[in-house]
């Protein structure tokens, strides 16, 4: 099978003819059909991360949707032709925590994705059949739409609290539609520039602020007081110390975005507002329920985020240019195009 591998950091992806995957017990082989680009991924594959960083040979791609094509053994749950969107981690089905849906606290857990390529490897339990109508594009959005509603659940909104998120990108926009869907009274969300305004207010925000030196002070006439609740979505140095000053007095910062270097900060400023910071790891399979209910009713507008799709001999070159480029929201390889 064809196959995007990382080769070596500094350099674009490699389109390579790989082994076809073979599925252990409890696992399902898909056909990939659509798997989106993620800003942790961009992040992985620059030099300097050490065990952090993809190494070379690695196969990247952990928001997906397919087809299954092959079963495992003890595999009951799925069949042939089933449309899921699976979770990138396999669990192993029996533990406490498998049994609720919450596969990654499994102590066997494994790591799953590899979706950038023409077929992949999915744990049976991890998979989500795609309700009818969702397109592959909708159902390979599920997986940081999903992230986004984690987060949310773990701020405990409560009516008419005052939210502000830090980033418009795809998760931080999801983080942005459920702070106002759980009941948030006011959303601000900030970005460096205006391009996805717009989109940010369609999702639910009710202001949209660009970032700078004063944005506690602005943030804070906006909203109509400090935040309550402050969603971190970009994941670079720097974000949680600013969260920390935006939030008001004992509120909460939800860390969503992933910094993969280390990030000194001034903890006394939360420690002087008695701040409780909340990291957000990815999901449970709840969340995807939810996430597929959202999309199957069209009563969003998260497919304005795939904002274009390639074929294998067009993703090098894409992947890459996302590192300067701000016109992407959500970039999806199409491995049949």
């Amino acid at each position: 099978m064809r196959a995007a591998v990382v080769r070596r950091a500094g350099q674009p992806l490699s389109i390579e003819r790989v082994p076809d995957p073979a599925p252990g017990p409890g696992d399902v082989v898909l056909k990939v059909a659509r798997c989106g680009v993620c800003g942790s991924d961009l992040q992985r594959t620059e030099a300097g991360l050490g065990d952090f960083a993809y190494q070379p040979g690695d196969i990247m791609g952990h928001e997906f949707s397919g087809e299954v094509v092959a079963l495992g053994a003890d595999v009951s749950r799925l069949r042939v032709g089933d449309r899921v969107a699976p979770l990138p981690i396999m669990g192993c089905g029996n533990c406490a925590n498998c049994l609720v849906g919450q596969s990654l606290w499994c102590a066997n857990v494994r790591m799953g994705g590899k979706a950038y390529a023409e077929y992949t490897i999915a744990g049976q339990n991890e998979c989500l059949k795609l309700p009818e109508g969702l397109s592959w594009g909708e159902g390979a959005l599920i997986e940081p739409i999903a992230v986004g509603l984690h987060g949310a659940s773990l701020a405990a909104i409560t009516p008419r609290v005052r939210v502000l998120v830090l980033g418009a990108g795809p998760i931080a926009l999801a983080a942005t539609y459920w702070a106002r869907r759980f009941g948030a009274g006011s959303v601000a969300a900030v970005a460096r520039s205006n391009r996805r305004r717009d989109l940010a207010l369609k999702l639910g925000a009710t202001s949209f602020l660009t970032t700078g030196t004063d944005l506690p002070e602005r943030a804070s006439a906006e909203l109509g007081g400090p935040p309550d609740v402050v969603f971190e979505g970009v994941g670079g140095t720097g974000m949680i110390e600013q969260a920390a000053n935006c939030v008001g007095p004992r509120g909460s910062v939800i860390v969503l975005g992933a910094c993969w270097t280390p990030d000194p900060w001034l903890p006394v400023t939360a420690l002087f507002k008695e701040v409780r910071v909340h990291f957000s790891m990815m999901y449970g399979m709840r969340d995807y329920e939810l996430v597929a209910d959202v999309l199957r009713s069209g009563e969003t507008s998260f497919g304005a985020m795939i904002t274009d799709t390639v074929s294998f001999e067009q993703f090098p070159a894409a992947f890459e240019a996302l590192r300067a480029s701000r016109t992407q929201v959500k970039l999806m390889l199409d491995p049949w195009q």
